[in-house]
């Protein structure tokens, strides 16, 4: 009910362009987001496959290597559209962003554009480089490509993370001058937000390509290739597991001091508190939390590093600069339940392990496997949830509201529709594509037909 009202208040307000700018931008990063996670973890992945595959003298590393490289391919070149179709949305759908401090911005979406041609052209040296290329120096073509996937989603991350932290430029009269965009560019926020999001990705990608093995050895395929497929993402996965929850308290513990607003939001303080209690669920009802579970003092801890300080209320906001309350609690909160879920359950299998214990033996902890891929893509959209919709009504923090960043336009519901429908279509078309070549790797086909490309070499020496 809250949420209705405050949606029909601020629409009454609002430019006509607003709302379906910001649902089609929810749709786009939330699409684009799980395939940049793939061009950030996945060729490190591949990396140590193929590498174990050398060393070893591994065909089965060998062989998934080879197989992960193909659906990257598959990914990467879906990644392609959707990311095109952001970079114009950033200029229709936000001309009061990017009209305004389009100065400051240029660096990191430059540098964004350059890293991608420098993926792609490594991937296609990869893709085609089996059986052509010397060992040693095939498996190379994958640091470039691996480098270029993380500089990218720096470039991006820091685009964020600048609107969290503005610098690097003056306002005089309004116009932005004296523009650094280096400075801007490596803003105060944008190593822990990089980090947060760096490891997010492995953890994603880990627990999404691990699922799909643990689906395997559900159906009775408990072979080397199944068991090496899901050990080692897994192992990625289980090490970003644990890491994420230390960065992102460290990443918290600054709200307090540069996002009041956020945070209290985050916390569901309505009041400040002396020491703060961790409220667990409930929502903002006529100006109360209703609903929660209160842990005494722990949100003092959580979010101040403390027993005994504040955590600034609602109160202390101005009503026009509060951010909407529930969505960014519940959000939030979804995010650390989920991560904390995860962290736990890898450490349990590798204790297990140690112990003597292998749990994929268990049918209940496969089918856990399984689910924890769609766990963590839901931890890592809520995530953005929180961060994004946190910072309302700002689009740059105290500096550009979000009524202001947007146009006046109601024609961009049919853009959204038609985005929509572009996305739809690369969805099922990924579905069936990835499909079609699990079914023929499965019927024996283990190299499928390259669509071009030189002949492969008889011998050829490392």
């Amino acid at each position: 009910m809250a949420v209705a009202t405050w949606l029909v208040q601020a629409s009454s307000a609002e430019p006509a362009g607003l709302l379906p700018a910001r649902e089609q931008m929810a749709v786009s990063l939330g699409w684009h987001i799980v395939l940049a996670c793939f061009g950030v973890a996945f060729p490190t992945m591949i990396f140590l496959m193929h590498r174990r595959g050398l060393v070893r003298s591994d065909p089965v590393a060998l062989e998934l290597a080879r197989r992960w490289a193909k659906v990257s391919a598959v990914l990467f070149a879906i990644g392609a559209v959707s990311g095109t179709v952001l970079s114009f949305e950033m200029g229709l759908l936000w001309p009061g962003l990017m009209g305004r401090f389009g100065d400051v911005l240029g660096l990191p979406f430059a540098l964004e554009g350059l890293s991608f041609f420098v993926e792609a052209i490594f991937l296609g040296i990869y893709l085609y480089g089996w059986d052509r290329m010397p060992p040693r120096r095939h498996l190379l073509m994958l640091v470039p490509m691996g480098a270029a996937g993380v500089i990218g989603t720096f470039c991006v991350v820091s685009v964020n993370a600048w609107m969290n932290n503005p610098t690097g430029f003056h306002l005089a009269d309004g116009r932005v001058t004296d523009v650094h965009p280096w400075r801007a560019m490596f803003n105060h926020g944008v190593w822990l937000q990089f980090a947060h999001m760096w490891v997010g990705a492995f953890m994603l990608v880990g627990f999404v390509v691990s699922g799909v093995y643990a689906a395997g050895m559900l159906r009775g395929r408990r072979d080397a290739h199944h068991r090496l497929g899901f050990l080692v993402p897994f192992t990625f996965a289980s090490v970003a597991a644990v890491l994420q929850p230390l960065i992102g308290h460290i990443l918290g513990l600054r709200l307090g001091s540069t996002q009041p607003a956020k945070l209290a939001a985050f916390e569901l303080a309505t009041t400040t508190e002396r020491p703060s209690p961790l409220r667990l669920g409930g929502v903002l009802i006529d100006g109360k939390a209703r609903g929660t579970i209160d842990i005494p003092r722990l949100g003092s801890v959580i979010a101040r590093n403390s027993f005994s300080k504040p955590v600034a209320g609602l109160d202390t906001i101005p009503a026009a600069d509060r951010p909407p309350v529930n969505i960014s609690h519940l959000a939030f909160q979804s995010m650390v339940g989920i991560g904390t879920l995860l962290a736990a359950a890898v450490v349990l299998f590798w204790i297990a392990r140690r112990r003597g214990h292998d749990l994929t033996e268990r049918r209940w902890f496969l089918r856990f496997a399984v689910a924890a891929g769609p766990l963590a893509i839901a931890a890592l959209e809520a995530g953005w949830i929180a961060t994004e919709v946190g910072r309302q009504p700002w689009t740059v923090w105290h500096v550009l509201r979000t009524t202001d960043a947007a146009g006046n336009n109601p024609g961009l519901w049919w853009v959204f529709a038609g985005v929509f429908a572009v996305y739809a279509a690369m969805t099922a078309g990924a579905w069936t594509v990835l499909r079609s070549m699990a079914r023929r790797w499965r019927a024996g086909e283990h190299d499928l037909p390259s669509p071009y490309g030189p002949p492969a070499m008889a011998e050829h020496r490392s």
